[in-house]
């Protein structure tokens, strides 16, 4: 820190509990002068010679005492107190916590070259263009010091130095930097114990900053041509951390931060992650901040999506909404990265911006698969709540194109959950929401999983079980199979939408749901030539299915779900219901069902094959 002596008489100020101050003299004194509370006992001599504005107050005063009142100083009885000791020249010592104090104090009793050479404003201003304004940490320590100064350190442009030497300082090349801050090597993972000066060495420093200077300083630094949007990016990232919780304390002041920081952040794509802007959002909406920022928010959280998580997007609904969570905020940020995907914007790749290029079209496509990955996982930890209507769910779910999933896995999960946590749908709304899931697009694990959960429709089971069937007859040879089933569909036991048990209020309906026939019949060849329909379900067509898998047709993958869903492991005993979750055990009731009607097949053959199982 720098420093600068003045005078060079010993200090004889002494004080007489906490609002007397007098100079240890064999003179008398004979002045006296108040400040609040404080009262000072000095010599006109020495205070008169050096401030205009004290001979003006003494020859306006008619009191015998000469007793004068200058309460209204900047800084107080302290910096009065250098300014007299500076009269009577004895040693003071400025530095970067007093030192603006002392300049306008000093103003304020108009210490000018005018009155006398060498005056106390006159060095002040050398020390602080000589030595204050060219340190680092100085410049902000004073920044600070100003606060308490107003309007007076602004009105003698010592704020707009201060934020002008930061901002250049802030500005320079690394490479060039030679003074010292506050970094914690700690947190930079490419630390290798060279001392080189990281892009973002300033960051930490400015952080205890009041929210009105922070804003000036990074105003100016931003019109720095030479510092990067992402460096600007993490330092506002920074200084929103350190003020801790957003949604915590005083709701003003919290309001007026989050609020300054969304003006503040650059409007380049990527200049923060995805996460923060979560985190401003989240914020804005527990702070009632205005619309206008929410939807400034949403706009940038859309833009890159793809690099959140569901758990970031689980932001609570208002007070006043029966949802858990608000899922129409969650509609409209993927609204806009649709919407954002179909225009002419180009994307952000190592923090350089790449137009619409042969490039921009396969980025788009893994951006989206991405994306339709993060909706299904929201999906699933939404559907928890009981109060999520069927149309939310399906509106989110439909905001994505079929092509950005290619596997259908994780919108099965997040269905299963749906119609664990609501057992009082109908068949409709079963058909609904189950309309979503295309499942030509199930793994084989995922196939294994649905052929058993007595939450879905029978005809769904069936159509699964038909296009595993189809896949198996165009590649006979087993292969692995390309998407496995994820973690989120293992089997568990009471935990989530797979491995709960499922109650026996929950029974699926098989006769309705074989009423309710079988979805694209047309492409499943299902008509005959003269009109005779012929079920899928039939007992017949299930049989001669399952006897082309046991002599070895081809298709390990079919004749292992065949297997299961025709075994006797999971038959119900003593009239209980069997679990259908991800625990493993077969669809029960059907299978029972399934096999009485193939033995009375077998037993009658001249049964016409049209009829189905009822």
């Amino acid at each position: 820190m720098k420093f600068m002596k003045l005078g060079s008489k010993p200090d004889s100020f002494q004080s007489e509990g906490n609002n007397i101050r007098f100079v240890g003299s064999e003179l008398a004194t004979d002045i006296v002068v108040n400040i609040g509370d404080v009262r000072f006992y000095l010599h006109k001599f020495p205070l008169l010679s050096k401030s205009t504005r004290l001979q003006k107050l003494v020859s306006s005063t008619i009191e015998e005492d000469e007793e004068i009142d200058i309460s209204d100083i900047p800084g107080g009885p302290s910096a009065f107190e250098i300014c007299a000791k500076f009269c009577y020249g004895m040693t003071v010592t400025l530095n970067a916590y007093n030192v603006i104090s002392a300049r306008c104090a000093a103003e304020y009793l108009e210490m000018h070259e005018s009155i006398e050479k060498g005056n106390l404003i006159y060095k002040i201003d050398v020390f602080l263009n000589t030595s204050i304004f060219r340190s680092w940490k100085d410049s902000i320590i004073i920044l600070h010091t100003t606060k308490s100064l107003l309007p007076w350190s602004e009105d003698l442009k010592i704020v707009a130095r201060c934020i002008d030497s930061i901002a250049s300082k802030a500005s320079i090349e690394p490479s060039k930097v030679e003074w010292s801050y506050t970094y914690n090597r700690k947190k930079d993972p490419h630390w290798n114990g060279v001392p080189t000066v990281p892009k973002d060495w300033w960051v930490e420093d400015l952080c205890e900053l009041d929210i009105g200077f922070y804003k000036r300083v990074i105003v100016s630094i931003k019109n720095q041509v030479r510092t990067s949007v992402g460096v600007i990016g993490e330092a506002l990232r920074a200084y929103t951390l350190r003020r801790g919780s957003l949604e915590k304390g005083d709701v003003a002041k919290n309001r007026l931060l989050v609020e300054t920081i969304v003006e503040l952040l650059p409007v380049e794509r990527g200049c923060v992650r995805c996460g923060f802007l979560l985190t401003l959002l989240r914020a804005a909406c527990v702070l009632e901040c205005s619309e206008a920022m929410k939807r400034e928010l949403v706009k940038r959280v859309g833009q890159q999506l793809e690099e959140a998580c569901a758990s970031d997007l689980l932001i609570l609904a208002p007070a006043e909404d029966d949802m858990m969570y608000d899922v129409d905020l969650v509609l409209n940020i993927v609204e806009e990265f649709v919407t954002q995907g179909r225009g002419s914007e180009g994307y952000v790749l190592e923090g350089e911006v790449i137009g619409r290029s042969p490039v921009a079209p396969v980025m788009s496509g893994a951006l989206q698969v991405k994306v339709a990955k993060l909706v299904d996982g929201y999906l699933a930890e939404v559907s928890k709540d009981p109060n999520l209507p069927l149309s939310k769910f399906i509106d989110l779910a439909e905001m994505l194109s079929g092509a950005s999933r290619p596997t259908h896995d994780g919108l099965y999960r997040a269905i299963d959950m749906y119609l664990k946590e609501h057992p009082g749908m109908s068949k409709s709304e079963r058909k609904r929401i189950c309309a979503l899931m295309d499942c030509r697009k199930l793994s084989m694990d995922a196939c294994m999983h649905a052929v058993q959960n007595e939450r879905l429709p029978l005809r769904v089971v069936v159509q699964i079980l038909f296009f595993e069937q189809a896949r198996v007859s165009v590649s006979p040879s087993p292969s692995p199979t390309p998407n496995p089933l994820p973690d989120s569909l293992a089997p568990r036991e009471n935990n989530g939408s797979i491995g709960s048990s499922r109650s026996a209020t929950t029974t699926t309906n098989a006769e309705e749901d074989w009423d309710e026939g079988l979805p694209n019949a047309a492409s499943m060849r299902l008509v005959g030539r003269k009109g005779s329909e012929r079920s899928i379900g039939s007992v017949s067509s299930v049989e001669k299915v399952h006897a082309k898998e046991a002599k070895g047709g081809g298709g390990g993958v079919s004749k292992k779900i065949f297997s299961r869903l025709w075994s006797g492991k999971g038959s119900r005993a003593g009239g209980e219901n069997s679990s259908s979750d991800t625990s493993g055990s077969p669809r029960s009731s059907v299978n029972h069902r399934n096999h009485h009607h193939l033995e009375e097949v077998k037993s009658t053959p001249s049964r016409n094959m049209r009829h189905s199982v009822s």
